[in-house]
């Protein structure tokens, strides 16, 4: 019998078992893992930055845990000796209809306590000299790290403090029943007193396979991304991103400067046929047929058709891909970029074509289910993690 079992080894599943090692080191504890490795989807596909938290609603989790979880995981890294690089961002506004945006986000940066600055387009020609803007928001706090290492030495952590950790074993059948919770996987049963699930893009069939009926469904939206040619790397010194359009969901194609060096530009954001579809052509019947059948992802659908389209329409044109990153940066051309591997979002979606915002957490007799944890939440996964384990130690 475990005290705990997580399902789930990405990053958020490995940082909430830190933390209950934290808490009770002499606990027992079990880590679950479908795949072969440690953080082999949205963690392994993340873009790597440390976020600000300057795009959430003021007392909002998102706003809250990016803060927090922007020094929290500064200090890991720095502990640990993992690379990472506090590069700064840039927020730029191109066209003067974007400028009354900028403000209202410069203001809401302020709003959630970031050290922040609004400069005008000289002086934003200082630090970047190859983006085109009108005014910018410069935040130094944002940074860069490989995700994908940091969950390994969450792994090694847990491992190192006695926790058991588990590959290759996937959770088939969950019964929570009698005070404590079974776990059938294709490894073997476990039980527990309490069930963590922090499975990421499965994670609302993980409540189901709970006995319960959440409140949402996990969509899954692929983010496909360019790479700069190594003789163009010199255009892009901060991380560089367009003013988001306030009433679409995603943060509109820009420059991300890589750990190692190297810079990618992108992502669009289009439907996914497959919940673990990394590439155009992965198709699961299942999993379209979950989202095309949910009346909430039809809701969304229509709500937001004018910019689904323009997505699509930069997933199968790189010209359309380009002149919208030559809306920063003009002098980039198709020649300049290579194809880059892509992510996928899990986003949760309610029934009536809401995107739940902000993180998710659900609770069931004797488990914790994480259902929407999306970007910003590599960042702040120190902080999730000792937040679930305080609502578990009261």
């Amino acid at each position: 019998m475990y005290d705990y079992i997580i399902v789930g080894g990405g990053i958020v599943g490995l940082s909430t078992g830190v933390a209950l090692m934290e808490k009770n080191p002499g606990l027992k504890l079990l880590l679950l893992e479908k795949d072969d490795s440690w953080a082999k989807q949205q963690t392994g596909h993340n873009s790597g930055v440390i976020h600000s938290g300057i795009y959430y609603k003021p007392g909002s989790f998102k706003a809250k845990f990016a803060r927090e979880g922007n020094l929290s995981m500064v200090e890991f890294c720095r502990e640990r000796g993992i690379e990472h690089d506090i590069c700064g961002k840039v927020i730029v506004a191109t066209r003067e209809e974007e400028l009354p945006l900028l403000d209202n986000l410069y203001k809401r940066g302020l709003d959630n306590g970031l050290a922040i600055t609004r400069i005008g387009g000289e002086a934003l020609k200082e630090i970047e000299p190859h983006v085109r803007g009108l005014a910018a928001i410069r935040v130094p706090a944002a940074g860069i790290v490989n995700y994908k290492q940091v969950a390994e030495a969450f792994a090694l952590i847990i491992a190192e403090r006695g926790g058991e950790l588990l590959l290759n074993a996937e959770a088939l059948r969950i019964d929570e029943s009698g005070g404590q919770v079974r776990v059938e996987t294709n490894r073997g049963a476990f039980t527990a007193k309490k069930l963590i699930n922090c499975a990421g893009l499965h994670s609302d069939r993980i409540v189901r396979k709970s006995g319960m009926r959440p409140d949402m469904k996990i969509v899954p939206f692929r983010g496909e991304y360019y790479e700069l040619v190594p003789e163009k790397r010199y255009l892009v010194k901060h991380l560089i991103y367009p003013v988001p359009n306030p009433s679409f969901p995603f943060l509109g194609v820009h420059y991300t400067r890589m750990i190692g060096g190297h810079v990618e530009a992108g992502p669009n954001a289009v439907l996914s046929f497959k919940r673990e579809g990394y590439r155009k052509s992965d198709f699961s019947l299942q999993d379209i047929a979950e989202t095309i059948g949910y009346p909430g992802f039809w809701m969304l659908a229509g709500k937001y058709w004018k910019e689904g389209a323009a997505e699509m329409v930069r997933s199968f044109s790189k010209a359309a891909f380009v002149r919208s990153l030559q809306q920063l940066i003009p002098e980039i051309e198709g020649k300049d970029l290579i194809p880059a591997p892509a992510g996928v979002r899990a986003q949760a979606l309610k029934p009536d074509g809401g995107l739940v915002d902000d993180f998710h957490i659900v609770y069931g007799k004797n488990s914790v289910h994480v259902c929407n944890a999306p970007s910003p939440a590599a960042t702040a996964s120190i902080q999730i993690g000792r937040y679930i384990v305080d609502k578990l130690y009261g």
